[in-house]
């Protein structure tokens, strides 16, 4: 019924809590792939001993590649009618699957999302797919990140992760949640996000571990999705911009603040954009008190 499918790399010392996490879990008819992408440590050899041990579990092993690559290793080979994901540094409760297989059937919804440790709300919500991207671009409930939702595989059947870049997830999710015609939330938290300095997202929140190059890649991400949902949910246009904008602001702030070395040119790039659209912005109802500060501040120049 399920597949959950699991990237590997490097991670011995983590990877056993992430595999015992989903071994546990209440609902039992799934597999589970773990793609071991390319691992010079033991993290392979100790998924391939779990694998012995338990007949779900399959272990493919591949060459280095990004983490896209990786998961679309897992999706090509995913049988399930239902796939999650879950990375090799978290862990999930143990009702995880059960929580998230039943919000999807009670609802017949095609995502389900719980929350995490960080985002928790026992609130129940039934979206449909622009109420669910505009609530996913909030990040205020649930985020980009591929754990945390359960979806039915014939969302992503014909959509796969990017095989260059760094950050795949704000890539793909948006394309998913925007084929869904139902998506139901519940805020119980049912995973936990392990946060370390070796996280590949370390940097959001920690922001002096930015650099010129993740964040050039995160505004080619944001201009891409614009334009796509821009042509897919044409009336929503003034909303998708807003969120493009409002990662702009919020980037000029936290380097400027922070004094963040070397991403002068993305900074040129992101006022110059800012101050092209400075009326549109700060006319967005969904333009926060905050960001119209930040604007008088950082590209009106009231703060020099």
């Amino acid at each position: 019924m399920i597949s959950v499918i699991m990237l590997t790399y490097n991670r011995e010392a983590l990877v056993s809590r992430a595999v015992e996490s989903i071994l546990a879990q209440t609902y039992r008819n799934f597999e589970f792939i773990i793609v071991d992408n390319g691992s010079t440590d033991r993290s392979g050899q100790i998924a391939d001993d779990y694998a012995v041990k338990d007949s779900r579990i399959r272990v493919i092993h591949r060459e280095r590649g990004n983490i896209g690559s990786g998961r679309n290793t897992g999706l090509d080979a995913a049988q399930g009618e239902y796939i999650s994901f879950i990375d090799d540094d978290d862990w999930a409760e143990p009702d995880f699957l059960e929580f998230l297989l039943d919000l999807i059937q009670e609802n017949a919804a095609d995502v389900a999302i719980c929350g995490a440790e960080d985002k928790a709300f026992d609130e129940k919500k039934m979206m449909n797919a622009e109420e669910a991207l505009i609530e996913l671009m909030w990040r205020k409930k649930y985020n980009m990140a591929f754990p945390t939702k359960l979806f039915r595989q014939d969302l992503i059947e014909h959509l796969r992760f990017p095989e260059d870049g760094t950050y795949d997830d704000i890539a793909l999710m948006y394309k998913l949640l925007a084929g869904a015609k139902r998506v139901a939330y519940h805020g119980l938290p049912k995973y936990t996000f392990f946060r370390h300095s070796g996280n590949n997202s370390a940097w959001t929140t920690d922001h002096s571990l930015l650099t010129a190059e993740t964040l050039e890649e995160y505004l080619s991400a944001y201009r891409t999705r614009t334009e796509w949902l821009c042509r897919k949910f044409p009336d929503k246009a003034q909303t998708w911009r807003y969120f493009e904008w409002s990662f702009m602001i919020s980037m000029v702030e936290k380097i400027s603040r922070l004094g963040i070395p070397s991403c002068e040119r993305q900074m040129a790039a992101m006022k110059q954009e800012l101050r092209t659209h400075r009326e549109e912005f700060l006319a967005s109802p969904e333009t926060l008190e905050f960001e119209t500060l930040w604007m008088e501040g950082y590209i009106d120049g009231s703060y020099s």
